[in-house]
């Protein structure tokens, strides 16, 4: 049961990025919210080099190396597409905006590396951040008010990539009540995700 949760979470995620990055280039946008995309890719990139995963899931430092490369690619469509969906007003400020969001971001995953054990801190921040993303795939669903950049089998992975690590890790592993609460509120937003983004995704695109 752990070697399929741990297979199917790595499995998940891997489409997850795979279809945001296509759907990006496919729709002319870029289909991860900003700091969803800031904290994801700095919890790659500090993980990629870190050995909290040594000798607890062997392979899983390469598996995170592939999701910041993957990210980086997001990150490309974001830069190239993403600001026409800035304020017409702001659109000036849409780059220094965007360096000052990412570097945001890692300082909020230096902040858990450095007072939590890597392991530890691996964990907790993941959820964490599996959490705001939930919640800002869904807000920004609904800010752009169509499923351009997004795809119904992406968010249906995201939904497992993070229920399979909840079960795990909040369950299996041993009963963590931080774990469980946030995977609850990841699958909550992930499912209502799913229901609109599969009522939203057959209507004609809008390239603003």
């Amino acid at each position: 049961m752990q070697l399929f949760l741990i297979l199917l979470s790595g499995i998940c995620w891997s489409i997850v990025y795979i279809e945001l990055v296509r759907k990006g280039i496919k729709d002319k946008t870029y289909g991860m919210p900003l700091f969803a995309l800031g904290l994801n890719f700095a919890w790659e990139v500090i993980y990629s080099f870190s050995d909290a995963f040594e000798g607890v899931f062997p392979g899983q430092r390469a598996v995170t190396i592939a999701w910041a490369v993957l990210d980086a690619f997001i990150i490309v469509t974001y830069f190239y597409y993403g600001k026409q969906h800035f304020p017409e007003r702001a659109r000036k400020y849409f780059i220094p905006f965007s360096i000052l969001a990412f570097a945001s971001c890692f300082v909020i995953q230096f902040a858990f590396f450095f007072h939590f054990t890597p392991v530890v801190a691996a964990k907790y921040s993941a959820f964490a951040q599996n959490a705001a993303m939930s919640v800002l795939f869904l807000t920004m669903l609904f800010q752009r008010g169509s499923a351009r950049g997004q795809s119904v089998l992406m968010a249906v992975c995201k939904w497992l990539g993070t229920l399979a690590p909840t079960i795990l890790f909040g369950v299996i592993y041993a009963f963590d009540i931080y774990v469980i609460l946030l995977g609850i509120v990841c699958s909550v937003f992930d499912i209502l995700y799913i229901v609109m983004l599969a009522k939203w995704q057959e209507e004609p695109l809008v390239y603003a």
